[in-house]
């Protein structure tokens, strides 16, 4: 007697598919694939390249993707102390999508703010007020 293999289906709210769904769709789990996709580093590194992420976040996210098979934590018996992270065979089949969605969001982000504009535009007019989303800078770094 063969077992049929399950069916998964990230649409069902009990298929535990969805939360590896969740952890690669968070948006620091993308940039820390992309970060560690050219090979092992050291936490300060993997925190340099990730701008704008917290100490705190950047461990719990770290810890979560070891827990999920996407990298491993490898320390080194010597003084100071020494910690790498680099992505699995399983972290490296991320590495493509993950990357190519960066670039989406590098090329179309002129017509995703152009789209905010536009968005908030229509609101103001609708509501009369000012967008809490127009009170903070848009464009530039």
């Amino acid at each position: 007697m063969t077992s049929n293999p399950p069916v998964w289906n990230v649409m069902l709210d009990t298929c535990p598919s969805r939360t590896s769904l969740a952890r690669i769709a968070n948006k620091w789990t993308a940039m820390i694939v992309i970060a560690l996709s050219e090979g092992p580093a050291r936490f300060g590194t993997v925190r340099q390249a990730v701008g704008g992420i917290s100490g705190k976040v950047l461990a719990s996210t770290l810890r979560d993707l070891e827990r999920d098979g996407i990298l491993t934590r490898t320390a080194y018996d010597e003084m100071p102390p020494r910690v790498e992270y680099e992505l699995t065979p399983l972290g490296q089949t991320l590495r493509e999508p993950l990357m190519a969605l960066g670039l989406w969001a590098e090329q179309h982000i002129e017509e995703v703010l152009g789209a905010r504009d536009a968005f908030d535009d229509r609101r103001a007019d609708e509501t009369g007020s000012t967008p809490e989303s127009e009170k903070l800078p848009r464009r530039g770094f």
